[in-house]
């Protein structure tokens, strides 16, 4: 569960982070990045695929300026898996809706 978020920092299951985060089911990968910044590729989330969520929650960054292209939504939706793209703290409100319910994994970008 996410505690809080704010611009930058992110607490989730008591532990704080500051770098963009991938919350699975069993861990948290506090190294993720895009490979362009700020634009969300379809390989930057091959390894949260390979997890089979029946949702992705991407959060955007504070003001939402991750961009996510229509490529990237249609190729995870090809694979059977709902997303939902939101700015990060609605994104954060969103994955504490879903999490107990669903295999839910959340990709969430801390800043701008």
């Amino acid at each position: 569960m996410i505690t809080s978020y704010r611009f930058g920092v992110i607490v989730i299951r008591g532990k704080q982070y500051t770098c963009d985060v991938i919350i699975y089911p069993d861990k948290i990968d506090d190294k993720w990045w895009r490979k362009k910044g700020h634009l969300l590729l379809p390989q930057d989330l091959e390894e949260v695929v390979k997890e089979k969520p029946a949702v992705i929650i991407v959060g955007t960054g504070n003001p939402g300026l991750m961009k996510v292209p229509s490529t990237t939504l249609e190729w995870v939706k090809s694979k059977g898996i709902d997303v939902k793209v939101k700015p990060t703290k609605s994104a954060c409100q969103i994955y504490n809706q879903f999490y107990h319910s669903k295999k839910t994994i959340a990709v969430l970008h801390l800043t701008c």
